[in-house]
């Protein structure tokens, strides 16, 4: 079921969104080689409960984390732990939160020290694909626009589109109606409309698209071990334009002091 926001919801959830990015921003100042994923997490979860909000991962189907913390090759869902981070690795790191009833969930992949070209142009590109992306889920369109525009942008370079992984809906759930793939058909699939809100989200391989599920039951890996990036925004569909309502700005600022 499709659920359809009205002005007010769609505030509360930017509220919910708006403390991810600021979440996102906290932990970005923080990963730098010798830091282990644990204490990233740690810190997150103090941050969002600070702020009056519960952390929307933690005890998620009994994920044991606050944050998904993926390293390199693991594409999303990654556990904190005692893996120290070292310099060039990059991370990503996905965050959810939950204020006055409403989900906020985004995600943002940070470099750790020096990080090789080549990666750095995987992130760079995976971000502008999500931007692609977020341009074609404006009202009239369908949910297959979206994914044509973040798939058509970046197998170009020659990525690869992780297809079992999908971006939602988002609301009072973290995982509402509909399903958002990042590959598809033009003029496929759900119509948009007004009010809808929509978590988008590119998984972008440097090499296949294959994925495994590692043994704690949670990681997923590309499977020929290359790296894979992760950025999410969530939307709210208006006419003409999305609606952005989160943020990368306290994400960004990190990145551009570093």
């Amino acid at each position: 079921m499709i659920h359809f926001r009205t002005d007010n919801e769609i505030e509360l959830l930017r509220q919910a969104a708006l403390l991810v990015g600021k979440t996102l921003g906290e932990v970005g100042k923080h990963i730098r080689p010798g830091v282990r994923t644990i204490d990233l997490d740690k810190l997150a979860e103090e941050f969002i409960r600070d702020h009056g909000a519960t952390p929307a991962f933690k005890g998620y189907d009994g994920f044991p984390g606050s944050l998904c913390i993926s390293v390199n090759e693991q594409v999303v869902h990654g556990i904190p732990g005692n893996y120290e981070l070292r310099d060039g690795d990059i991370v990503s790191i996905d965050c959810g939160t939950v204020l006055n009833g409403y989900v906020g969930d985004s995600a943002y992949t940070f470099c750790c020290g020096e990080v090789s070209e080549e990666v750095k142009l995987l992130l760079k590109r995976t971000k502008e694909s999500l931007y692609k992306g977020i341009e074609a889920a404006v009202a009239g369109n369908r949910i297959g626009d979206i994914g044509y525009a973040v798939q058509s942008h970046v197998e170009q370079f020659g990525y690869g589109v992780v297809r079992e992984l999908v971006g939602h809906g988002v609301g009072r759930k973290m995982h509402e109606d509909p399903q958002v793939p990042n590959y598809g058909k033009r003029g496929t699939g759900v119509k948009l409309s007004e009010g809808m809100v929509l978590a988008i989200e590119p998984m972008i391989t440097l090499g296949k698209k294959e994925i495994v599920q590692e043994r704690d039951g949670w990681t997923i890996t590309t499977r020929d071990r290359k790296p894979a990036a992760h950025f999410e925004h969530d939307i709210a569909v208006r006419h003409g334009k999305a609606e952005i309502l989160s943020s990368f700005e306290w994400a960004e600022a990190v990145e551009n002091n570093q």
